[in-house]
C-alpha cells in the first residue's frame, strides 16, 4: 500500500492523549492517528450520505409538514398518544 505524510498541528494536550492511547495499547503513534482519521471519515461519509437521502426525499415530496411533528412530539410521554408521522 503507498502512503502519504501529512503533517497537522495539534493542541499538547490531544497529542498527550494520543501518545498515552498508543502505549496503553502497544501501538505506535501513527496507528492511533490513523485509527480516528478512517473513523472520523466513516462517520462523514455517513452523515453526507444521509443528508443526501433527506435532500433526495424532499425532491420527491416526502415530507411531513412541521404542525404534524409538532403534535405528536408534544403528545409524547403524554396519555394521549399521537401516531408516528410518515412521510
Amino acid at each position: 500500500m503507498q502512503t502519504k505524510v501529512v503533517t497537522a498541528h495539534i493542541p499538547l494536550e490531544l497529542a498527550e492523549k494520543v501518545d498515552a492511547l498508543a502505549g496503553r495499547l502497544e501501538r505506535p503513534r501513527g496507528w492511533i492517528v490513523k485509527q480516528a482519521l478512517r473513523a472520523w471519515i466513516e462517520v462523514e461519509d455517513e452523515r453526507d450520505r444521509l443528508m443526501q437521502e433527506g435532500l433526495a426525499a424532499i425532491d420527491a415530496g416526502d415530507v411531513v409538514a412541521h404542525a404534524v411533528v409538532q403534535d405528536w412530539v408534544d403528545a409524547l410521554g403524554s396519555d394521549h398518544p399521537v401516531p408516528k408521522p410518515r412521510g
